[in-house]
């Protein structure tokens, strides 16, 4: 059977990078990302025909119709996971595939059903970050406005500037949300580890035998299809 994995964590964290670096080595990838892109592209697309980023299109959350568009793209984003956990529950073909799930930092939002069948057919890989980290995570969100969903963990004082208000509450659901990656991982793989020199997929993978035991992967697989 093949190596099934779910990376989470925060945007910015590096679920993406790592799940392209698998999808090198061989793996299918599903890019939760741009599969909620492609489903929302009609609603980025202005009256001249041009394009917005996704977090344009959401906005702030104390932009006026932020809470609507938010809904929408969690709407996409557990319709997304539904498809792909359709996906791994279906074709006995399938099983000898390796497969990496790229998911969102909002996936604690959809639904303890949808995370524990994400469990039940791969292993969870948790990708914290430390706090300086999420420092320049924050300042990347302000500058590119990524899409966040706050899901009612944003609120601003009346003493304070918007962007004192994001900083204040990113911390809080920072906080919130790696409560959830924890208590659903699997696997846990340590930021400094990971952007360590020759830290690389083999050793990636070996950190998830390493702290998954008792799970069927073979350490021998890391190994194989090497890059040149």
């Amino acid at each position: 059977m093949g190596l099934r994995l779910t990376l989470v964590g925060m945007s910015g964290a590096g679920k993406t990078y790592w799940s392209r670096k698998l999808a090198q080595r061989g793996f299918k990838r599903f890019g939760c990302d741009d599969r909620i892109a492609r489903k929302l592209r009609p609603e980025f697309s202005s009256s001249d025909g041009m394009e917005r980023g996704m977090g344009d299109w959401m906005g702030f959350p104390y932009e006026e119709g932020y809470r609507e568009r938010a809904s929408k793209y969690l709407k996409q984003e557990i319709e997304t996971l539904k498809e792909i956990i359709a996906y791994l529950e279906t074709g006995s073909d399938r099983n000898q595939e390796d497969i990496v799930v790229d998911t969102t930092g909002s996936v604690v939002y959809t639904g303890e059903d949808i995370i524990l069948k994400l469990k039940q057919h791969t292993t969870v890989i948790y990708l914290p970050a430390p706090v300086e980290a999420q420092n320049h995570m924050f300042t990347a969100y302000l500058s590119k406005k990524g899409p966040m969903i706050w899901n009612n963990l944003f609120d601003k004082r009346l003493d304070e500037t918007n962007e004192e208000a994001l900083a204040r509450c990113y911390r809080e659901l920072i906080s919130f949300r790696e409560e959830r990656y924890q208590r659903y991982a699997d696997v846990t793989i340590d930021y400094y580890k990971r952007v360590s020199k020759g830290f690389e997929v083999p050793e990636f993978l070996r950190e998830v035998v390493k702290a998954n035991k008792e799970q069927w992967i073979n350490v021998d697989h890391c190994d194989r299809n090497p890059v040149s």
